[in-house]
Parts: C-alpha cells; sequence; structure tokens
C-alpha cells in the first residue's frame, strides 16, 4: 500500500511513495481511517450543521448519534477501503484540527460529485472533470480547487487539470493554515495558499478549528490511505511567511536596534526578538517613514501581555490618538480584560474597529500576523483569518465618544507601542506599496 510521502520542508511538492500498511501512516502522521471500520469517524450534516453548530453537548452529541446511525447505512469498508454508494450523511473525524497536513487517496466513478470539508467548511471539489452537463460550472477544469469560494476569487478553480483518468486512484495533499489552503492533486500543485471562504458565514473567517468531512453524493466513492498531521505554531508561521511573497525588506536585524528610534532604552534583542522591558514601554519606531505598505512580524505574548503596532504613527504623541492607529496587541483571554470595549481586544483599531477574536495561539506560544496599510484602508491577518477589514475614513463612533484626529494620517512610522510588558517581536518585515489611486 502507498502513502504520500511528504514534510513541510517549506514547501516541496515533491512527492515520494512507500510501501506502508493502511496502519502504518508516514512519520508524524496519524491514521484518521483505519482501514477496518468507522472507528474515529461518524455522520455530518452539512445542512443541519448551522442550527446544531452551537448546541448543547448533550443535544450535539444526541443528534450526532442520529446522523451516524443514517451514515453506517451508505458507509462501509472493504480491501481496506472505505466506501460510499453516493448517499446518506457525510463522515467526519471525531476530532478538530486547526493548522494541518492532510493526506488521502479517492477513486470516484462517472458522474460522482464529491468533496472534503476542511474544518468543517465545504470544500475541496471532487467530480467527473468529464461529465459535459458540469462543465458550465468548471467540472472540465477538475478537480482540487475550493469550489464553494465566491466567483472570481481565487482558488474557486484548481491552477491545473490534475485528475487522472476515471476509475483510478487520485492522491490529495492539504496543507491548512488558519484560513489559508494549499492543494496538491497527483503531485501538482492546484491551489496555492488562497483564503479558503467560510461558506455558512461569507463575512467571518473559517472557525479556528474543525474536523475533516468527506462528503458524498452523485455515485460511488471509495478513500484509502488516510492521515493527518497537526503542523506546530513555528511550522505554520514559517509556512505563511514564505507563501506571502518574497519582496519584504527585513526591518531588523536580530542582534540589536540598529535602524530604530524612540524609546530604545525601553526594549531590548533577546534571542533574535525584540522585547519590551518588564515595567517599561514607550514608542520604539523605524528610522523611516511609510505610506502604505505591508507589514508581517511575528509576536509572542506572555500572560495578560499588552503592546501595539503604530501605523503612520508621529514620533510624539499616543498612537491610539495621534497616529492612525494603534493596533492592538494583546491577550485577550486574559481574565483582566474580560470586560474591555470591543475595539480594544487583539487586532482592533484601537477605540475605533473590533478585530474579531479566537484566533490568537496560545499565550506563550508565536503567533504570525500581516498588516495591508493601503490609503484609509487596514488589513489585518492573524494566523492565516482576516480579523479585521475596514476602513478608517468611515469610522464615525470611537470608543468613550474620543476622537482619533491621526486616524487621516496618509504617512509615519511603524513600529511598538509599549505598556510595560515583556511581549516580544521578531523576523520584522515591510514591504512598501505604491499610493493608492
Amino acid at each position: 500500500m502507498r502513502f504520500l510521502c511528504c514534510s513541510l520542508a517549506l514547501i516541496s511538492t515533491t512527492v515520494c511513495f512507500t510501501s506502508v500498511s493502511a496502519a502504518e501512516p508516514p512519520a508524524g502522521f496519524q491514521t484518521l481511517f483505519n482501514g477496518v471500520n468507522l472507528d474515529g469517524l461518524h455522520g455530518w450534516d452539512h445542512e443541519a450543521m448551522t442550527k446544531y453548530r452551537d448546541a448543547a453537548p448533550d443535544e450535539f452529541r444526541k443528534v450526532t448519534a442520529e446522523w451516524t446511525a443514517d451514515a453506517e447505512k451508505h458507509w462501509s469498508v472493504e480491501n481496506g477501503e472505505l466506501v460510499n454508494d453516493g448517499h446518506g450523511k457525510y463522515l467526519a473525524t471525531d476530532g478538530n484540527y486547526r493548522d494541518f497536513e492532510l493526506l488521502l487517496e479517492y477513486k470516484t466513478v462517472a458522474g460522482a460529485d464529491s468533496g472534503i470539508y476542511l474544518k468543517g467548511c465545504p470544500q475541496v471539489q471532487i467530480w467527473d472533470f468529464t461529465d459535459p452537463r458540469k462543465f458550465a460550472i468548471g467540472a472540465d477544469l477538475g478537480s482540487g480547487g475550493l469550489w464553494n469560494n465566491s466567483p472570481g476569487r481565487p482558488g474557486k478553480d484548481p491552477l491545473f487539470l490534475a485528475d487522472r483518468p476515471m476509475g483510478e486512484w487520485n492522491s490529495f495533499r492539504v496543507i491548512q493554515v488558519g484560513c489559508r489552503t494549499s492543494v496538491w492533486l497527483n503531485g501538482q500543485h492546484v491551489v496555492d495558499n488562497v483564503i479558503m471562504e467560510n461558506y455558512f458565514d461569507r463575512g467571518s473567517p473559517l472557525p479556528v478549528d474543525g474536523p475533516v468531512v468527506l462528503q458524498t453524493h452523485g455515485g460511488e466513492i471509495r478513500w484509502r490511505h488516510m492521515a493527518i498531521r497537526k503542523l506546530s505554531s513555528n511550522e505554520a508561521n514559517t509556512f505563511l511567511a514564505t507563501h506571502q511573497g518574497q519582496a519584504f525588506t527585513s526591518i531588523f536585524n536580530g542582534k540589536d536596534l540598529s535602524g530604530w528610534q524612540g524609546a530604545v532604552d525601553d526594549y531590548e534583542v533577546v534571542n533574535g526578538a525584540i522585547r519590551c522591558r518588564d515595567g517599561h514601554g514607550g514608542l520604539l519606531l523605524t528610522e523611516n517613514e511609510y505610506s502604505n505598505f505591508i507589514a508581517r512580524l511575528e509576536f509572542r505574548l506572555p500572560p495578560g501581555g499588552n503592546n501595539g503596532l503604530a501605523i503612520r504613527s508621529p514620533l510624539q504623541g499616543d498612537p491610539a490618538y495621534h497616529a492612525m492607529c494603534e493596533l492592538q496587541v494583546l491577550d485577550s483571554t486574559h481574565e483582566k480584560y474580560a470586560n474591555l470595549d470591543d475595539r480594544q481586544y487583539h487586532g482592533s483599531a484601537y477605540g475605533m474597529t473590533a478585530a474579531r477574536r479566537g484566533y490568537l495561539r496560545p499565550t506563550g506560544e508565536w503567533n504570525y500576523q500581516q498588516v495591508v496599510v493601503d490609503g484609509s484602508r487596514i488589513q489585518v491577518e492573524l494566523n492565516g483569518a482576516v480579523i479585521v477589514d475596514t476602513d478608517l475614513a468611515a469610522v464615525t463612533e470611537y470608543m468613550k465618544d474620543s476622537p482619533h484626529p491621526g486616524k487621516d494620517r496618509t504617512s509615519g512610522y511603524f513600529g511598538f507601542a509599549g505598556h510595560s510588558d515583556p511581549v516580544e517581536f521578531r523576523n520584522v518585515a515591510i514591504r512598501k506599496m505604491a499610493d493608492s489611486q
């Protein structure tokens, strides 16, 4: 038997095959299907999930048992293969996964239509690429695309037709980091680091985690060699940095604060990271000014940690009010922050625009963040999920009715706004963009 053999390393599309049993996945992977029975899997109702997603545990267990009973009528195991007859409830993993590498193989029949849900959301598309009845909706372009992304959005269609002839086994490799999806079909890179939309709520990112779900409708499909590997925060961060372009200039040398100005005595460099000295704070700013730019960095919060990113800041003043904005860097999970205004939590444009919460890594782990500043617009992507996408020019309501006279600044310095906590930053880089038209 075969398993797709690969590692993040980062990220080679080279594939190799080794002879292992279905119960023996590649090193670092865990099996999702044991080749014998449906242990570790349960029924899944796509349409009902919006109703039961936030149900009480007892109610969710009851309805899941009903879905599983239905699934067992249509799913079976033959010769180590997981087989569905084209009907019934979908099948989901018992485990939920955040950042991961997924391997599996599938084989289907003419006219069939299927897919793989990631974090419980549709889907990496699988279908008969020879079926002319579905050419109008993209079947002739092949499998592997994120079919439920909005029309015209990246990733909806695969970059290449990589399907093997009908009746042959196909292999998938999927890397999921936050909401960013990369797909290899039969060794060809068909989706490259694309934001996968939340089908159930287009205005929200994907859930932080969720199950892998096997969709079925329209014909028999067989699955085998299903395995998953959870990615560490460092692996996930490296993947994001590697796949978001190389035209960035490092603005921190990892050794000292050369190229920085302001409260340099209140910060230190420790193990290749800029760290605010415990009990100190103030503005640490770049020597250069920036107008439109993309900044990316990693940060690590101590319990209760508080800092901020100064965006188009002057050399003096409170960046929350006198810069374009201060983007919060905050341990939003700490109990002492339980009653803040929504516009004070991590990633928020302080006092103006609230960020979506829940996408920080556990306190003490490194997080990856990218900030796009384009005219009056700001987008914040945290660990692969867009948590802020706002136009500050449109903001008219402020926390405590306090105006922000700096929000219309068109240029300024980038940096850190310390608040006495030893928050750390590393791999700080920036890319200038042309002025908005």
